[in-house]
């Protein structure tokens, strides 16, 4: 279905998809919220409204307008001012966009979903979005007198998402005895039993791994007997971005669970004396301030999608200082864009036998195996394996380019040129291809090269992580860190205590999109769906950080 934001000159409104994230759940011992998998889903299922801007409010105790006081940063446009509109302690944001959804569907609006702030309470709202022509606000009701409550600029203000109108209605609830439904109930019985067997087992022969502390059987989507009742379980949501490439909207912020007292701290609290221990030491304490200084400003620290750069700009914003971007618009008139498809790809390439990497599933050292699982096959074969199931376990990466420039030149054709920013080598494009099924995941690791992501078919999402976590990220192998991905709930934190506090920016590349990842910019990265994606290396400007790269013995 689609969910439209209409947006008048001037209006700028800031969405994203919602992140399962909580500085609460990052902040418990051993994440362990996050076993949780309802409550992560919960946090994901939608979109978050991010603040303009940064103001305080305070709530004198009265039930009037007047005695609720709202107080903005300093510049902030004079509408973007939150108001006091209704008394009873409340305040209205005024929403700039007008959201459009098809007939009989409804936007539910509310507070970003298990984000308590002190002070304050979010109210909920249903609004009829497929008829009416207004604009809508997001009110908050304060609860403590005397107490100022402070809102960031880009902090979730709102989270919408969308109900068909009539749905609740025509329920029909009722209690039923279990015995009505005898498998159910043996079901039931044998996850209680099995749960009350581990739960024992735990507590005789405490784990060493957090994640082997709890059961599981949720959420990976199981029965009591191991079996999988559904094909669509999900641990995670994949909801899209707004595609607003001429507005500016940051992404999901980096975060950090505990910045009080600071990582560099923590890092350094058990470096022992001497030169060389000092000077790591200085390294991580310089690295981290950087990082937090950097962290107060979401235009310094955002990853923007942008429009229509000139070289100059590219190269003046991003490519020099090395801060990640998204170009949108750059390939909008490549012929490869929608039509690429799996079947317009078999019937072009045919049965040219290309090298992929095959047998991935069997080695979790896949990527620094890379060599072991070169497999050969046509083309045709190839595509059809990928169509016919998801994994990691099948890929064409940029590895294997060299040895499919000759099977996969007659996609050339439809490839078009970036002559602002990429200096292409006649009569090529210089892309190096990748081509692969939902779930093929490129572990975290960073690159010696500036490198362009162009996605192409489907879409992929990528964990950004800035040089500046290096220290946090046991990069213990040549470009790859032994958190293989950041993002997993289930990351041994007594072997890897530092992963708790790496900030993180998550986005969603989706086709016609360009993204702009600097040299030493730790990345990993997630297909979502079949995916053809391009990377892009012969940029107009010095690229050759590769060859000082330092080795280990």
């Amino acid at each position: 279905m689609d969910l439209k934001c209409y947006v008048f000159p001037g209006w700028k409104p800031r969405i994203r998809p919602a992140s399962s994230k909580r500085d609460w759940m990052d902040d418990a011992p051993e994440s362990f919220p996050y076993r949780c998998l309802p409550l992560s889903i919960a946090n994901s299922h939608g979109w978050d409204i991010l603040s303009p801007c940064g103001f305080e409010v305070e709530w004198n105790g009265g039930m009037a307008v007047d005695d609720v006081t709202v107080r903005a940063d300093t510049g902030v446009r004079p509408h973007e001012v939150p108001v006091a509109l209704f008394g009873q302690a409340t305040f209205t944001i005024h929403i700039e966009g007008l959201l459009r959804t098809p007939p009989g569907w409804n936007i539910h609006v509310g507070g970003p979903p298990n984000c308590a702030k002190d002070g304050v309470a979010p109210l909920s709202g249903i609004i009829e979005t497929d008829w009416a022509p207004y604009t809508f606000t997001m009110n908050w009701q304060l609860t403590r007198p005397g107490l100022v409550v402070r809102f960031e600029e880009n902090e979730p203000i709102a989270h919408i998402f969308p109900v068909e109108r009539k749905t609740i209605e025509n329920v029909e609830p009722r209690f039923v005895p279990i015995d009505e439904d005898p498998e159910l109930k043996a079901s039931f019985e044998q996850w209680s039993r099995s749960r009350d067997a581990f739960q024992a087992h735990v507590q005789e022969h405490p784990p060493e791994k957090p994640a082997d502390k709890w059961q599981k059987f949720y959420y990976r989507g199981l029965m009591p007997d191991g079996q999988c009742p559904v094909a669509d379980h999900q641990s995670k949501l994949r909801v899209k971005e707004f595609a607003n490439p001429g507005l500016v909207v940051p992404a999901e912020p980096a975060r950090i669970a505990d910045p009080k007292p600071s990582s560099a701290q923590q890092m350094t609290a058990q470096i022992a004396p001497g030169d060389a221990e000092w000077q790591l030491a200085k390294y991580e304490w310089l690295f981290e301030t950087m990082e937090r200084q950097r962290a107060l400003s979401p235009s310094a620290s955002g990853i923007f999608r942008c429009q229509d750069l000139t070289g100059e700009e590219f190269l003046d914003n991003f490519y020099a200082p090395g801060r990640p971007v998204i170009l949108c618009g750059a390939i909008d008139d490549w012929p490869a864009l929608g039509k690429w498809t799996p079947e317009y790809l078999r019937s072009k390439v045919g049965g040219a036998s290309i090298e992929c990497q095959a047998g991935r599933n069997g080695n979790s050292r896949f990527e620094l195996d890379k060599d072991a699982h070169r497999h050969h096959m046509p083309f045709d074969r190839f595509i059809d394996e990928v169509t016919a199931k998801g994994g990691n376990d099948i890929y064409v990466t940029a590895y294997n380019s060299a040895e499919n420039a000759a099977a996969l030149a007659p996609l050339e054709d439809d490839l078009g040129r970036i002559d602002p920013i990429l200096d292409h080598p006649e009569p090529l494009s210089g892309g190096l291809s990748w081509i692969g099924p939902r779930g093929t995941f490129t572990p975290l690791h960073h690159d010696l090269t500036n490198n362009l992501l162009l996605q192409i078919t489907g879409r992929k999402r990528v964990v950004l992580v800035s040089p500046a976590e290096t220290p946090k990220l046991y990069n213990n192998t040549h470009v790859f860190s032994d958190i293989g991905d950041i993002g997993d709930p289930e990351i041994d934190l007594a072997a890897y205590p530092l992963a708790k506090i790496v900030r993180r920016a998550e986005i969603i590349l989706e086709p016609g999109e360009a993204l702009f990842i600097p040299i030493g910019w730790w990345h990993q990265v997630e297909a979502l769906d079949f995916s053809v994606s391009m990377t892009y290396t012969n940029f107009k400007w010095p690229n050759e950080g590769h060859a000082e790269h330092p080795t280990r013995d």
